[in-house]
């Protein structure tokens, strides 16, 4: 029977504003539906938010007493204290609660924080559903259950443990690479997994080998039938290929019975060949059976949204997430792959409608979960409910569309019939006339005889080498004993290639297969070691940076086993544990104090910072890069000299792409630019083209104890280093430069180089010049123009994104603003994070963002209104404590006169009544202050 059977005024509590809309649609009047945005309670993130009860405490930094079975001291953050007020307000009305945030471990944890801060003395129930449905919702009505203390005790563990790594080893960092640095349990594993990759390709060596490739023709039907064919053996003995060599030496591996071909050795073969017929050896034809893919996880999801889609894992999770909110897929983080019977069903009745019979599975298919651990949602991510609509259908547009379309396609394809697939292998020879060995090569064909699923969804892949989709690729028909005619051979060169880099897919794959952390968490990983400048994306792939190689070197050298990929896999496992009764405390005091503390603590006194700081590698000659306050630099010594030299390495430079030949031609740069260009005509002092931690820019004069800030000037965009003169240098050097004066108010107009690049700039209004314009030639009346379309887009405001209706009321957009694009709702603006791409942005959090703006504002305002009404209610008292009868009477009669008084002449009577008043209690005021500034020191701090 429903919790709520007796039609008592109901309390929900979801997560977010657009999940909370949603609900509304299902429920009746008598349930309000109150968004908790997130966690309500958490550690402190700063100093600031410890609360003064434990300041004193040896691990208040850490926000949990070590000392004492590890527990947490948690806080409401400043932005959410608006938050609970609302919702302590809205639970005095209620008669029964329902928690209803998502049913997963996070989810879990939200809900108990919830209860804990609440404290609710009305019924309360555990409200959980895996789909915003309006069945799945009064389903979920009707099976309440209580918090799962387990999975809390879990999640908690995980919270606590993710906070002993981070605060322990994170001023390690700080002292022996760069301040500001950041640890993380799973982070930093992340982060040497691509360190890993990048050592291997700085270790890789590459192997040279040649074959031929044969251009077959056989006429058929009239029509000539071409295909390639590849050469595989001579004489019965392979020949070398990739697979052949070691990837350390660039030489074939040992032991390998193999061919190596030189450019002299494929180029005589090829010509003594040329003109001859081949015979087909053999023809292997047969056909294969492929089944579909397992409904999505959070994991694949990912994986396939960013090979199809180009979608990072931080925008396939921001966009499934508005999906699940607005009830359009089921919950988004989960680690199964079970379908319900509803959900096979629909799909089955849908594939019926839609491509046939013939199209359908000859039974329901069900999948097994395989993934250890698996424990988040119940059923695989697909189309909420039972219509299995479109996303035409839905009236979606933009990522949302494209995401759901490719939920919508895998979850059909489960229960489609599966494709069948001919691939075809045939042998071809032909006689070498010089040594009269065979000479074998080998053509493959596939074609799809029966598309099966194939009509609905082809997986993507990770080799961009490897056909994507279901084309086929068909060879004519040959009979074995046939001779055909050899129409082209060409001798090819090839090179082995390094192991590829990590893409956000790849990564997100060897994560999961490594029992890495929770898929759920991995778009935040991805995300922070971005933020934190541990990686760079570069042509899709994640590229670790110099300090990562650094901050990676020196866990692995103090901390072992908090970076060792078993090790944190097994971590998981003692997490899921507690899920199901473990006791934590054992488990966190050995490893807070064995991995973490100890450890830390012989890294603070032996860990020399110049060694982890050093990257060492043959590759480098007899260069050194080192890893500075500042970013990578190379070192190097110089004959004669006591001091070594050093110039910085570009900031987007991948460090396996660093070698003796890229840091000698750095080295020329750097050197020519030792040399000024000329002098200063003006003061004399010579000019020099030099390279920085932001790339090349001028410099007028040494930089000296007495000339700390030589004057400096950036190049301007696509401008080189070689195209620099002296004249181009002194220009440079001469911005902003006066172009005239603007028509309308005399006002001088100037361009100049700044922040963001050239500009043009009117009183306060700067317009950046375009790809087009040269910022030492452009000229005022284009200046002009550039001035008016900046002031123009001023004037409009034409937001960049609209988000939907606010939930307090009023719309919500994003506008590109002076300082960068920010939210804004009715008269709150809310600058969007550093780095935060416009298209991510999800209304719950602009949401949160303006919710935390206006607090701040709301903060300021209380406290300048407080502070006018206590000092007006002190004088009140003061006044009326120290004023004589006499002197009141006084004051009575005057504001009788007052009364009688013309309106024009109040105020000149209220300055008097109030010099009076002033003057009455000049004498008494002191005697009585003291005792009410004792009182006010005693008050409370307002909330």
């Amino acid at each position: 029977m429903a919790a709520n059977a007796s039609g008592n005024r109901a309390l929900v509590i979801v997560e977010s504003p657009t999940k909370a809309r949603t609900i509304r649609k299902f429920l009746g009047d008598n349930f309000t539906v109150e968004a908790s945005m997130g966690h309500v309670r958490d550690l402190p993130s700063s100093a600031a938010e410890i609360p003064a009860s434990v300041k004193d405490k040896s691990w208040a930094r850490l926000a949990v007493d070590v000392d004492n079975g590890f527990k947490p001291v948690y806080v409401v953050p400043a932005d959410k204290s608006k938050v609970v007020k609302e919702l302590k307000k809205a639970l005095k009305t209620a008669e029964v609660l329902y928690v209803a945030t998502d049913e997963d471990r996070e989810g879990e944890s939200i809900g108990w924080h919830l209860l804990e801060l609440l404290k609710p003395k009305i019924p309360t129930h555990r409200m959980v559903f895996h789909e915003i449905t309006k069945d799945a919702i009064h389903a979920a009505l009707q099976n309440p259950r209580a918090v799962d203390e387990q999975l809390v005790q879990a999640q908690e563990a995980r919270r606590i443990l993710d906070r002993l790594v981070g605060y322990t080893v994170s001023p390690l960092l700080w002292k022996k690479v760069r301040p500001r640095l950041s640890a993380g349990r799973v982070q930093s594993v992340a982060v040497r997994l691509l360190v890993m990759r990048e050592r291997e390709r700085m270790a890789f060596v590459a192997g040279t080998w040649w074959d031929l490739k044969a251009t077959a023709e056989k006429a058929a039907d009239q029509q000539t039938a071409r295909f390639d064919a590849q050469l595989v053996s001579l004489g019965g003995t392979h020949v070398a290929a990739g697979r052949d060599f070691d990837e350390n030496t660039g030489q074939l591996k040992p032991g390998r019975n193999v061919i190596l071909l030189d450019e002299a050795a494929a180029t005589g073969l090829k010509d003594r060949l040329t003109g001859r017929a081949l015979t087909i050896a053999s023809v292997d034809r047969k056909v294969q059976d492929r089944s579909p893919y397992p409904p999505f996880t959070t994991s694949t999801l990912q994986q396939e949204a960013n090979r199809k889609l180009g979608f990072t894992a931080r925008t396939t999770m921001q966009v499934a997430q508005r999906l699940y909110e607005n009830g359009h897929i089921t919950y988004m983080r989960t680690d199964s792959v079970h379908l319900s019977g509803q959900a096979i069903g629909s799909s089955r009745a849908m594939i019926e409608r839609r491509y046939g019979a013939e199209y359908l599975s000859p039974r329901p298919r069900n999948y097994t979960t395989k993934a250890k651990g698996a424990q988040e949602a119940h059923e695989a991510i697909r189309p909420a409910g039972t219509r299995m609509a479109t996303a035409q259908e839905l009236g979606l547009g933009g990522p949302e569309a494209r995401l759901y379309d490719l939920i919508w396609k895998r979850t059909v394809a489960t229960q489609m019939a599966n494709a069948k697939v001919a691939l075809t292998s045939v042998r071809l020879t032909v006689e070498d006339p010089e040594s009269g060995q065979t000479v074998e090569f080998r053509a493959s064909g596939r074609q799809v005889v029966f598309p099966g699923f194939f009509r609905a969804y082809v997986e993507g892949t990770d080799d961009p080498e490897q056909v994507l989709d279901d084309r086929d690729q068909p060879l004519p028909a040959l009979e074995e004993g046939e001779q055909i005619t050899l129409a082209a051979l060409d001798a090819l060169s090839h090179e082995t290639r390094p192991p590829s880099r990590y893409t956000e897919a790849t990564l997100v794959k060897a994560l999961e297969t490594q029992g890495i952390g929770r898929p759920s968490t991995y778009a935040s990983i991805i995300d922070t070691i971005q933020q934190r400048g541990y990686v760079k994306t570069m042509a899709r792939q994640l590229v670790p940076t110099f300090t990562a190689m650094a901050v990676t070197r020196l866990l692995e050298e103090t901390l072992g086993k908090v970076v060792d990929i078993e090790f944190t896999a097994s971590m998981e496992s003692w997490l899921d544990a507690i899920a199901e009764g473990k006791d934590a405390e054992q488990y966190l005091e050995r490893f807070y104090k064995d991995e973490l503390l100890d450890p830390v603590t012989r890294g603070e006194e032996q860990i020399d910072p110049r060694t982890v700081c050093t990257l060492d590698s043959d590759r480098f000659g007899p260069y050194r890069v080192r890893i500075g306050r500042y970013g990578p630099f190379v070192e190097y010594d110089v004959d004669g000299e006591e001091k070594p030299k050093s110039f910085s390495l570009p900031e987007d430079t991948a460090p396996a792409d660093v070698d003796q030949a890229f840091i000698d031609e750095l080295r020329v740069k750097a050197e020519k630019g030792d040399a000024p260009l000329g002098d200063d005509p003006e003061t004399g002092e010579p000019v020099y083209v030099r390279t920085g931690r932001f790339g090349p820019y001028i410099q007028l004069g040494e930089q000296t104890d007495d000339n700390k800030k030589p004057k400096r000037s950036s190049l301007p965009p696509k401008m080189e280093v070689g195209d620099v003169t002296l004249d181009v240098a002194l220009a440079l050097l001469a911005l902003p430069r006066p172009l005239g004066t603007h028509p309308e108010d005399g006002e001088e107009i100037a361009a100049g180089i700044g922040r963001y690049g050239p500009y043009v700039k009117h009183k306060r209004t700067y317009a950046s010049l375009k790809p087009t314009d040269d910022v030492l030639t452009v000229d005022l009346p284009r200046a002009l123009e550039l001035i008016a379309e900046k002031a123009k887009r001023g004037r409009k405001a034409e937001p960049l994104r609209e988000l939907g209706e606010h939930p307090d009321g009023g719309q919500v957009v994003i506008l590109d603003g002076r300082y960068g694009p920010y939210a804004k709702h009715g008269r709150i603006n809310a600058s969007l994070p550093k780095d935060t791409k416009v298209e991510d942005v999800t209304m719950e959090q602009a949401v949160a963002l303006l919710a935390a703006r206006a607090a701040k504002k709301g903060a300021r305002k209380t406290t300048t209104r407080s502070t006018a009404k206590k000092t007006t209610t002190k004088k009140a008292s003061t006044a009326k404590k120290t004023t004589a009868k006499k002197t009141t009477t006084k004051k009575a009669t005057t504001a009788k006169k007052t009364t009688t008084k013309k309106a024009t002449t109040a105020k000149k009577t209220t300055t008097k009544a109030a010099s009076t008043k002033a003057a009455t209690t000049k004498k008494a005021a002191p005697k009585k202050a003291a005792p009410k500034k004792a009182a006010t020191k005693k008050a409370p701090p307002a909330e």
